[in-house]
């Protein structure tokens, strides 16, 4: 059974004084944030096909908002193992009438965009997007010029190779120490391609080029990563690993077949993050995460009331 006795920071450690900004607006991440997910995908492993027309997008948008969703991370591109690439065409396709009318109904909102392309994110800046979100830490051509040209705040993942190969590539001698290398690479490439410190922001990169061990090794020493001098962005919503820890653990769930099944641990581990400094918790289920938070927060007296 997986025993998480050994992570090593109290649970209400100090969190990191950071903010963002962008487009006129700071987020203060003194305050934990919680980032709600739109996949607007015919095929994303949790709720593919769901939110692909522009009225049930901006519903399910509203409903974030009101459960109390800090952030919504917009994405029209499967980055699932095994998930095909798509075009820059077929990403503006599917990105381009969902977010106009999202700014239009929600111009304050924090709007993050879930691409790997400095072509579709340069024209979602264009509509008002505030943050880029990044699975591929800025690695394709340009895109590090990109992000130093629009100056917002980007999320820079760590993960090896694309979803068709990366499952592959899940091979550590020493886990924490290569992932660390490697999101500190991503970062210090992004700054010297023009990209301020103060916009980056690191994802240890759950479910990507990982296998089980490494992601309880993660997760029982994420404070480490905060060393790096970035915020942190946790990700673990629905993902296979929650699945195997309830697995491991006897739980007899649908885990394996409906990863909504899944919310309640992703909810565990999210808070686990937080605990350990991370700054925004990426999730599928708001209404969960702002309860858990809020329980949080009445216990800490580490949290800024703004």
């Amino acid at each position: 059974m997986t025993d998480f006795n050994e992570i090593q920071n109290p649970l209400f450690a100090p969190l990191p004084n950071f903010a963002l900004s962008a487009n006129g607006k700071i987020l203060n991440l003194s305050k934990p944030r919680i980032m709600g997910i739109l996949n607007v995908t015919p095929d994303s492993f949790s709720d593919g096909g769901q939110f692909t027309a522009t009225h049930t997008a901006l519903a399910r948008v509203d409903e974030m908002l009101q459960q109390g969703a800090d952030i919504i991370d917009i994405g029209a591109e499967s980055t699932r193992p095994n998930a095909t690439p798509v075009t820059d065409e077929l990403e503006l396709a599917r990105l381009t009438p969902i977010v106009t009318e999202i700014k239009k109904t929600y111009p304050n909102l924090w709007l993050s965009i879930d691409t790997s392309s400095p072509v579709v994110m340069a024209q979602m800046a264009d509509l008002g997007a505030d943050i880029w979100n990044d699975v591929r830490g800025l690695q394709r051509a340009g895109a590090c010029e990109m992000a130093s040209r629009l100056a917002l705040p980007v999320v820079l993942m760590h993960s090896r190779g694309e979803p068709l190969t990366m499952n592959k590539m899940a091979v550590y001698d020493d886990v924490l120490a290569e992932v660390s290398a490697e999101l500190g690479g991503l970062a210090d490439k992004a700054l010297q391609a023009g990209v301020r410190r103060e916009n980056i922001v690191l994802d240890v990169g759950m479910g990507f080029a990982k296998e089980y061990g490494h992601h309880i090794d993660i997760v029982k020493n994420l404070s480490e990563f905060g060393k790096l001098g970035y915020p942190m962005l946790f990700g673990v919503s629905r993902k296979r690993f929650v699945g195997e820890i309830l697995a491991e653990s006897g739980i007899e769930i649908l885990a394996n077949t409906n990863p909504a099944e899944r919310d309640t641990a992703s909810t565990a581990l999210a808070m686990l993050a937080v605990a350990q400094g991370a700054g925004i918790v990426r999730t599928h289920n708001v209404a969960q995460a702002a309860q858990s938070l809020a329980v949080w927060y009445s216990l800490s007296d580490k949290v800024d009331d703004d």
